[in-house]
């Protein structure tokens, strides 16, 4: 038995010492038909070893798409990977203007539902009018669940001077109305509102930064000026996540005299640059505030911070988010690009704007304006922190503060007012907006007699709009609750025309109408009043 065992144990040590030995043989063999990886980086190489051994075949085009964005991840919070796929809706925002038709639109009841025309566009020219159901395109019926607006979006939009054909549906028209349709170049309109508030202030809600923006502003600011007899200007900039830079110091300068700073931009391979005001702008002696909030990021923070820092106007809101990292797009063979953190932002003061991160690890920057909601940075100032060894001064000698963002000169608490509950589940869903439409649709000759925003809204509420949208969301669904719709019935009924608005008299009525109450503003319009060229330098906060 003994011998047996023995005789046994030999035989699987010399099978297991020859695979073993036939391993080692065929890995010499293998590593000799394998290049040399010296002169390969080690990414580089792992891509090659993959490709060429790896035990299955593999997308190798997949493999590096989804191997790039990992890669940018471990740098910073905005370097980031765009495909040739989204390439079009990216430059798009840039160039602030695509091919198209020229409607404003949504989908109600599978519908597609003019809610304006573009002026100067394809559509208007054609004479499309809001209200319009676009129930075919190109002959075939457009309509049902498979819209979608993206859907739309592709079938509309297309090259420039190619012709699509629609078919309408048109109230009061005894039968379906068709149009052949040129397609051509619609702006992207980056200022979202330009009213006159009181008898002499020019309010612009600017939304983007785009290539279009600082012919608009222009166009915009010339024509208060000249019409509207508006001395001076309150730019609000909430909600402004930047955009391109070049508009945005376009615009800088025609507030500031001539050889003032306007910003400096440095980083390792990006030799120190310095834009100064070249003392040609129109605005020079127009009085100035900026309205800021949370959500303001990268060239709304540029623009703030000069106008701050050269003790050219007052900043009027919220600390800003604290974007000051600059990208530049690098564009690749196949249509993709990569945007590349390739510098720092720096205002006059020497502030860099930039909010910390941890490099590889964004959750605590990506929840940073959360944290600040739960600190109570939105209902105080004092809950703000502030650094002492991050103190600059501006022109005049006023502090203010790095660390992260812009921060007001006059803070305004975030309006909490007139959310109940009821008021949330309402307007957290598409209510409101399928109410307005439906309501606009339904009254349009009527609503088209008035003429301001003020007239209309006075007859909204003659007329118990908002009474008959609460009926409207109880048909929905939507449990009556007395109490609650009384605390919120301002804020409410105020959306709710501001919605009509929209549809029947433009962006701007309904901006006027949403922002009749708004603390913000109405803090901006009080200090414009009394302010010059230049602040003063006792100011309360």
């Amino acid at each position: 038995m003994k011998n047996r065992y023995q005789l046994f144990l030999i035989v699987f040590l010399s099978v297991l010492i020859g695979i073993t030995i036939g391993n080692f043989v065929s890995l010499r063999q293998q590593s000799k038909s394998i290049p040399s990886l010296v002169n390969f980086n080690k990414l580089d190489a792992l891509l090659h070893l993959v490709s060429s051994k790896y035990v299955d075949d593999i997308n190798e085009k997949e493999l590096i798409e989804g191997l790039i964005p990992k890669v940018l991840l471990e740098l910073d919070p905005h370097s980031v990977y765009i495909t040739a796929e989204e390439m079009e809706k990216a430059n798009e925002d840039i160039e602030g203007s695509f091919s198209g038709v020229g409607i404003q639109f949504n989908i109600r009841e599978d519908t597609i539902r003019v809610v304006a025309v573009i002026t100067g566009g394809p559509a208007e020219q054609a004479g499309l009018r809001a209200g319009d159901m676009i129930v075919s395109i190109n002959d075939s019926s457009f309509v049902g669940p498979s819209i979608t607006n993206d859907r739309v979006m592709k079938t509309l939009r297309g090259e420039k001077n190619t012709k699509v054909k629609v078919g309408i549906r048109r109230r009061n028209a005894a039968q379906e109305l068709s149009y052949n349709l040129t397609r051509d170049d619609i702006p992207v309109n980056s200022i979202d509102a330009s009213y006159k508030i009181g008898e002499n202030i020019a309010y612009i809600k600017l939304g983007k930064f785009t290539r279009s923006t600082y012919n608009e502003f222009l166009s915009v600011i010339s024509k208060m000026q000249a019409q509207d007899n508006c001395d001076r200007v309150i730019l609000d900039l909430r909600g402004n996540p930047g955009g391109l830079m070049g508009p945005a110091l376009a615009i800088l300068n025609e507030f500031l005299p001539r050889n003032s700073l306007m910003l400096y931009v440095e980083g390792k391979a990006y030799k120190r640059e310095e834009s100064f005001s070249d003392g040609r702008g129109s605005c020079q002696n127009t009085p100035i505030i900026v309205l800021m909030d949370e959500w303001a990021a990268s060239s709304s923070e540029i623009v703030a911070g000069a106008i701050q820092d050269n003790d050219r106007g007052y900043i009027v809101g919220r600390r800003s988010y604290g974007k000051g990292l600059v990208q530049q797009q690098i564009p690749f063979r196949d249509g993709s690009a990569v945007r590349l953190t390739v510098a720092h932002y720096y205002v006059p003061s020497g502030r860099n704007i930039q909010k910390p991160f941890e490099k590889g690890d964004f959750k605590d920057y990506e929840m940073d304006l959360i944290n600040r909601y739960l600190r109570g940075e939105f209902d105080s100032r004092d809950s703000i922190r502030l650094s002492d060894s991050l103190v600059y001064k501006t022109k005049g000698g006023r502090p203010v503060y790095g660390g992260g963002g812009i921060m007001p000169d006059f803070f305004v608490p975030l309006d909490t007012t007139g959310g109940s509950e009821w008021y949330n589940t309402v307007f957290n869903q598409i209510f409101p907006y399928n109410f307005a439409a439906s309501y606009a649709d339904h009254h349009r000759e009527q609503l088209l007699t008035f003429k301001t925003p003020a007239a209309l809204k006075a007859y909204l509420q003659e007329q118990r709009v908002f009474e008959n949208f609460v009926d409207y969301t109880v048909a929905q669904g939507i449990p009556k609750k007395p109490q609650e719709i009384s605390e919120s019935k301002d804020l409410a009924a105020d959306q709710i025309y501001a919605y009509i608005a929209r549809n029947i008299l433009g962006e701007d009525a309904f901006w006027m109408i949403l922002q009749e109450k708004d603390p913000t503003l109405n803090k901006a319009v009080s200090l414009i009043q009394n302010l010059g060229t230049n602040v003063p330098l006792d100011h309360t906060r």
